[in-house]
């Protein structure tokens, strides 16, 4: 899991937990859940299952994921998965495929089924059995995340790469 950060300071008191400031100025990074505290996983959780009303309140969500409220509110607005940064956004998709008929045509699906709106497409001339496609989408009106399309596009037969190029 990848999470969207404002920037951030962080340091360690005698090994214990680390602490996190916010800065006014924001800036953003894209950092690795694997290196972070687990607390900040734990508000995106958090912040999921509010989301999807599979709980009444931020006691039972905290509660279930074994944090305080406090942790939860000091970090709640300053910490995103990755897909939730990309609405309403007009992102640049790059995939690699190979030269068979109607693979572009299942890509295209997949893009329509998450209700992303397809600006540009271009396609090369395939080298060797493979050809290169870029695709620009504006994410406004998805009903799924970014990464719920693109893992949706992954396990389509002949998608050998795909990548997320730009965002703007």
């Amino acid at each position: 899991m990848l999470l969207f950060f404002s920037q951030v300071q962080m340091y360690t008191y005698g090994g214990h937990e680390s602490e996190v400031i916010m800065e006014k100025s924001s800036q953003y990074y894209l950092i690795d859940a694997k290196v972070l505290p687990e607390v900040f996983e734990k508000v995106v959780s958090v912040k999921r299952l509010l989301q999807s009303g599979k709980v009444k309140s931020v006691n039972e969500a905290t509660h279930m994921n074994g944090i305080s409220r406090s942790a939860y509110y000091k970090y709640k607005d300053y910490i995103f998965p990755f897909y939730e940064t990309s609405r309403g956004k007009v992102m640049t998709l790059f995939f690699v495929v190979e030269n068979f008929s109607g693979i572009l045509s299942r890509i295209i699906g997949c893009i329509a089924l998450a209700k992303a709106n397809i600006i540009t497409i271009n396609q090369n001339i395939p080298i060797n059995g493979l050809a290169d496609i870029t695709i620009s989408v504006e994410t406004d009106s998805m009903v799924q995340s970014i990464e719920q399309m693109m893992e949706s596009i992954s396990e389509i037969e002949g998608v050998r790469r795909q990548e997320i190029l730009a965002r703007e």
